[in-house]
Order: C-alpha cells, then structure tokens, then sequence
C-alpha cells in the first residue's frame, strides 16, 4: 500500500496524475432543488471522502468512510441557498434547508428564534466565495485544502466574515476546519458559533454510544422508537485545553472523534431525533451555554479583531 509519507517526488513516477490518489475537484450539481450548488469533492486516498459546499457557507455535505456513509442527510438534500428564508415558517426557515454533516450556525445568533432572528442565525446555507483549493504534495505534511470566506453583513447590525481553511491530510483519515470570524464593521461585535455535525445511519442505530472527554453521554441506544422525541443537552467541557467527543456503533464497524480547542469553544451540545425516519445525532461545539448571554458579553469583538476556532474530525475501524 502507497503511504502519502512517501511525498510527491517519490510518487510521480508510479502514475499518471497524482490527483489518481487524492484529489480535490470542483463539482456543480445539476438536478432539481439541488441544482446550480458548486462542491468541492474531497478524496484523502486513505478512506475518507466528503463534499465541501462552497454554495452553503463551506460547509460539509456528505462524508463517507471506506464507502460507508457517515452523514445524516434530510429529504432536501443540498439544495440551493437562493431556496433559502431564515425567517419563513415562523423564523423556523434554516429546517428547510438543513442536511448533511456539518451546518454552521450563527453569527449574530444561535438556538431558536428570538427578537426577530431566526433559527441559528443568517449563516447557514450562505453561498460563499472560494479564495483557493488543491493538493499540497509539497508540504511537510502533504494535504488536500479549500480556502475560502463568508459574508454577513447588514447596513445597520453585524458586519462579520468567516475565513475557513478546510484540509486533509493525503492518505489520512481525518480532516480539520481552521476558522476565524473577523469583525469588519465599525462597532463591537459579539458573536456566537455552533459547528451543528450531525451523524446518521448506519453509525447511528441500535448499540450507538456517545461520550465527551471519556465520559458517557448517550447510549447504547436501543431499537428505534416510534415515540421518541427530539432532545437537545449542553455540557461544559472542563478546563482541559482540547474536548474530544467519539461517537461509535460496533456494528458499522466505525467510530468518530470531534475533537476542538476549549479556549473559544468551551460547551459540547448534544442533539438527538432518534424517531423513525430521522435517526439523527448531533455533535455540536458551541460558543455558549443555552441561553447564555452573559458569556457572549464577555467575548465583545472590537472592530478588525478575530476569533479564531479549531476543530478536526477522525475516523477509525473497529
């Protein structure tokens, strides 16, 4: 077996391209709600493979492990962010649109609608403008990366953007999302992040278990119950410096570890619609505790200042 540790010069010459091993190309989907949304397809070589939405804040759509699909995935599919109306349903818009392994939340607000904004924010589903993308056979560490930025801008609120650096190491199987959300107004800011990472059959189902820092937050989960309902739990993550949440099912055969730094994301929430045809489970790195608005005090961003998040998630056979 190939190791990407081997580089780039010792590799050329067994094939014709390098991108045969891994690759990162741009793709345009072309049917129904979905069409006209640019991706980036993300192949490691190493067994992870996942879309970047560039039309949907950069986000992620689906991910699949040695062929195994990771990513829950709603009925809309990816569908067009010009589709999009926060505000519709009763502020309840972004469930029209939600889908796929990572959402982004916010920035000038998470959780559910209040004082006028909608569920978790303008950001969502946000077409994005890609800065640059490839592979890096070069690098110390050779890597597949995007680059690229997100605009949230009002005439008299919140002028913010969100920089993403999406990479993946070649022959690896793990990616890792370098964010920084820059104030670019005139005013002090305040904003709240939730990375929404949701998981979904066959990693979700019977024996599941979830746990944050090694200790046990969910599971195993039983058969699939017709009366369950939707449950969302916030957990702080202690003082440690890096939280490591791991869901995993023996029965699929994977496991997963979100891992991210505690220092701008100290909460994990933990969302579960476990009803027939959902089957859904969230791993969400959070700025805030529910309801919190003291903490968001404490975070004020002054005019051309950043914060920066990280995160990364890996992926192992069992």
């Amino acid at each position: 077996m190939w190791q990407a540790a081997q580089g780039g010069r010792e590799l050329r010459p067994l094939v014709g391209d390098l991108r045969q091993l891994a690759s990162v190309r741009r793709i345009i989907l072309d049917d129904g709600p979905e069409r006209g949304v640019q991706a980036l397809a993300f192949s490691t070589g190493g067994g992870l493979d996942f879309w970047v939405l560039c039309d949907r804040s950069f986000d992620i759509g689906p991910l699949w492990w040695r062929g195994t699909p990771i990513a829950w995935q709603s009925p809309s599919g990816f569908a067009s962010p010009y589709l999009r109306d926060p505000h519709g349903d009763g502020g309840f818009g972004f469930e029209r649109l939600f889908s796929g392994f990572l959402v982004t939340c916010g920035l000038e607000h998470i959780r559910q609608p209040a004082d006028g904004k909608p569920l978790h924010g303008q950001l969502p589903f946000t077409p994005g403008r890609l800065l640059s993308h490839g592979e890096d056979w070069g690098a110390a560490e050779p890597v597949i990366f995007c680059e690229g930025e997100i605009t949230q801008a009002r005439l008299n609120g919140e002028r913010l953007r969100l920089r993403r650096r999406i990479e993946a190491p070649i022959g690896g199987a793990i990616l890792r999302i370098t964010d920084e959300v820059l104030n670019i107004g005139g005013r002090h800011e305040s904003p709240a992040i939730l990375y929404h990472m949701n998981f979904g059959f066959p990693i979700v189902g019977s024996g599941t278990t979830v746990s944050l820092n090694d200790d046990p937050l969910l599971g195993p989960l039983t058969d699939i119950d017709p009366e369950a309902r939707p449950t969302v739990r916030c957990f702080g993550v202690g003082d440690q410096p890096q939280a490591r949440c791991v869901i995993r099912r023996e029965t699929s055969g994977a496991e997963a570890i979100v891992s991210w730094d505690t220092s701008t994301l100290p909460h994990a929430q933990i969302w579960h619609d476990l009803r027939p045809y959902s089957q859904v489970i969230g791993i969400e790195p959070v700025t805030t505790a529910r309801e919190n608005l003291i903490e968001r005090d404490k975070s004020l961003l002054a005019p051309g200042n950043a914060l920066p998040f990280s995160l990364a998630v890996s992926f192992a056979d069992l």
